[in-house]
């Protein structure tokens, strides 16, 4: 089903509004790595932290997110320096103390490798004996953890992992598909020459906003939070964030996905393949 945002569901707008502010000013101290597109400090671009920091402001929580080192993102929320984060994946570490909102957002995880690499491989078996390399920390979870074929070589972030295709000391990286897409878009005629991407997702990885579950009134934060969200992907707002014309997402909350369109374009086609929003 195909909608337009700015024409339809007005009732789901009138919804989101009416999300009651939480009833003391709440300020959360959030934290991140370096991961461009979706976190980075506040004059590059962050289109998660964006997202999540809108959503918590509609509904009275101002939140300020702090980067911090590859590696140290977990132990700054685990001692209680940070109250959560706004783009994590889930795992079983994690959830022994944080509360997590619903996901907002996909990681579709594709292979890169050197210009003229094979990258059509659709499972990790196909790939027995080649080197593929990982970030360290990264909860890739179960369809990574329980891979069978690929020997997973660790570097300390994206860039490094970028460098290790290129050097040869790792045949792959396991990378965001749009997390690439920037890469490409930010040095364009290089990545281009030297990089080979692939378009089958190996692995997805659902993206959440997160807190200590002994920050007071979190289980209140969280659900306004999967509120604001909601009435964000019904106004446009999601859309217009993350520079999407088009995305698959459940607006009205019956559990069908329908394509909405950010702006008054009813008459562009719907693509197929759409952004999804889970």
């Amino acid at each position: 089903m195909f909608v337009n945002v700015l024409s339809r569901y007005g009732w789901v707008l009138l919804l989101a509004l009416a999300i009651p502010a939480m009833a003391e000013p709440t300020e959360l101290r959030l934290v991140s790595t370096v991961w461009p597109p979706f976190t980075d400090y506040i004059d590059r671009p962050h289109l998660a932290s964006e997202l999540v920091h809108e959503a918590l402001g509609r509904t009275g929580v101002e939140a300020e997110t702090a980067i911090v080192a590859d590696g140290l993102l977990v132990s700054s929320m685990s001692d209680g320096s940070h109250a959560g984060s706004a783009a994590l994946w889930r795992s079983e570490e994690r959830e022994r103390f944080l509360l997590y909102s619903k996901a907002y957002m996909e990681n579709r995880l594709v292979l890169v490798g050197r210009k003229g690499s094979d990258v059509s491989a659709v499972s990790f078996s196909q790939l027995a004996g080649k080197r593929v390399a990982l970030v360290k920390g990264y909860a890739y979870g179960i369809p990574v953890d329980d891979a069978k074929g690929p020997d997973f070589v660790l570097g300390d972030s994206v860039q490094d992992n970028v460098r290790s295709v290129l050097d040869g000391d790792a045949d792959y990286m396991l990378i965001d598909a749009l997390v690439i897409r920037y890469i490409v878009d930010q040095h364009q005629e290089s990545a281009s020459e030297h990089l080979e991407i692939g378009s089958a997702p190996l692995a997805r990885r659902t993206l959440h906003f997160a807190l200590r579950k002994e920050i007071e009134g979190a289980e209140t934060i969280v659900r306004r939070f999967d509120q604001a969200i909601r009435g964000m992907l019904a106004d446009g707002t999601y859309n217009r964030i993350l520079d999407l014309e088009w995305i698959h997402a459940d607006v009205d909350g019956d559990g069908q996905l329908e394509l909405v369109l950010q702006g008054d374009r009813a008459g562009v086609d719907p693509p197929t393949d759409a952004y999804k929003v889970l």
